[in-house]
């Protein structure tokens, strides 16, 4: 029954976005299928945004950091609300930008901002290795579903091979309309089904309330409810918490599918009153956070340890086939539909911005089979980061959101200080990655005990690149103006 409804579920939304998307569908251009026409109603938009942060990242991860650490989780309430007061003001303005220029991407913002296409080059490769990290996120959560319904039956390699392809073959028969409205579903579904979970699992965990569940696991894990929690050796301080939420807050809008879905909206008020109702979404992780830990109460122990899957085995272990397959099939939603939109935002960006500035006379035809070819390499290799991978998905996320913070200094001064310059945002992004990647950084990072590494990596990116605007303006330094199309 569990496999049956679990495929029931997948099936009906997918052919239900996939008549969605064809039904008001304008044509097959690039601009169509990437992002939407520019056409997205507050509803639609709503959910398709919105449907980019509930994602498994919120309901399996912070389910899983709260049964491996306790009061750490309690950054998904931080960064959310954060994130909405940035995106409040950063994205009409990006949306204007898209508007007023026909931009696609956000690598085309970068080329015809700084007037550098080399740069919206390199900002489009950096976009992709971000995106295919968080997709790394997506396949590691379906192959945890996949595998919870057919009983362990597959190996984890196999499962993440075919979390892949399921992706890959949504994507390309689908759009940005058709991942909107199956974000409708899975929002949907899923809001339901926590609330009934949150509503039921005292009963199940032997306690007397949602408060007894509390009381609970603090009296067997004492101090769990505080910073650093479960692990007193975790460096999970409230240092950590507020230097992550900052971080996360400032690079949210920055991912460069959020810039696609900011394309996509009809006007800018679409997306302001989104920021405004958008910290809503940060009460359902109260209930997220109880699941996790009514796991840890019951004692509930994944396969392997592994807190990605801990709240799958607590549902699996105390409810019943039918409300197991039905979460199981909203999971899928929740890694398939977030998947998808990132490969299609990889594949856009890599046709669009890598490959067109070297033939630049290649037709929308051909553009749009690049994007969708290209996408079987990204996905790949997601894969190939997934096999072996026994991170959190948490700390994945925490992965993604310091590479792509890279890219935030030349956003955000973009708009707040006219004289910077493609020059002095690359010095920048070379110094933010240098100390990302290179090992010897460390003793840098050792200055700042317990911060999030990158928004210490983004704050020394913006320092240089602001030292540089100044120093290379002072000497007369001109940018060469190349526009994109």
């Amino acid at each position: 029954m569990v496999l049956s409804l679990t495929i029931a579920v997948v099936i009906l939304t997918v052919l239900g976005a996939l008549f969605y998307g064809n039904r008001t569908r304008k044509g097959q251009s690039v601009a169509e299928w990437a992002v939407g026409g520019r056409s997205m109603g507050t509803l639609i938009f709503w959910f398709l945004n919105a449907g980019e942060i509930y994602t498994t990242f919120a309901v399996l991860g912070i389910s899983g950091y709260a049964w491996a650490y306790g009061g750490p989780a309690y950054l998904a309430f931080c960064s959310v609300s954060l994130s909405a007061a940035v995106g409040y003001w950063l994205t009409p303005k990006i949306w204007k930008a898209g508007k007023d220029r026909g931009l696609i991407t956000q690598a085309d913002f970068f080329a015809d901002h700084y007037h550098a296409r080399w740069l919206g080059v390199i900002v489009g490769l950096a976009g992709i290795a971000a995106l295919v990290v968080y997709v790394q996120i997506q396949i590691t959560a379906l192959a945890l579903v996949l595998r919870l319904s057919l009983h362990q039956d597959i190996s984890a390699t196999t499962a993440a091979i075919a979390s892949a392809v399921l992706m890959l073959l949504f994507v390309f028969s689908a759009g940005l309309r058709s991942a909107a409205f199956a974000a409708a579903v899975k929002d949907i579904l899923m809001v339901a089904i926590v609330i009934a979970l949150s509503a039921t699992v005292a009963s199940h965990v032997g306690a007397a309330s949602i408060g007894d569940i509390f009381r609970q696991v603090e009296a067997s894990h004492p101090g769990i409810g505080n910073l650093p929690g479960r692990v007193a050796n975790s460096g999970l301080t409230s240092t950590w918490m507020m230097t992550a939420a900052i971080n996360v807050a400032l690079g949210t809008f920055i991912f460069p599918h959020m810039f696609q879905l900011t394309y996509s909206a009809a006007d800018p008020w679409a997306i302001r009153r989104n920021a405004v109702f958008q910290p809503l979404y940060s009460l359902s992780y109260f209930f997220i956070i109880l699941l996790g830990f009514g796991a840890l109460a019951v004692g509930t122990m994944p396969p392997g340890g592994d807190p990605n899957a801990a709240l799958l085995q607590f549902v699996a272990d105390r409810y019943p086939a039918w409300a197991v397959g039905i979460f199981a099939g909203t999971a899928c939603l929740l890694a398939l539909v977030p998947g998808a939109v990132l490969l299609l935002t990889a594949g856009s960006i890599f046709s669009r911005n890598v490959v067109l500035p070297l033939v630049p006379n290649l037709e929308d035809r051909a553009v749009l089979l690049i994007s969708r070819l290209s996408m079987i390499l990204f996905a790949a290799a997601a894969v190939y980061l997934t096999i072996g991978a026994t991170q959190s998905l948490v700390d994945i996320g925490l992965t993604a959101y310091a590479s792509i913070g890279m890219l935030a200094p030349g956003v955000f001064l973009a708009f707040l200080w006219p004289r910077t310059n493609a020059t002095a945002v690359f010095s920048g992004i070379l110094v933010g990655y240098g100390l990302l990647l290179i090992p010897q950084a460390v003793r840098i990072f050792s200055l700042f005990p317990n911060w999030d590494t990158g928004l210490v990596a983004m704050i020394a990116n913006a320092l240089v690149t602001v030292m540089v605007t100044l120093i290379s303006t002072s000497r007369g330094l001109k940018e060469p103006a190349v526009r994109t199309a």
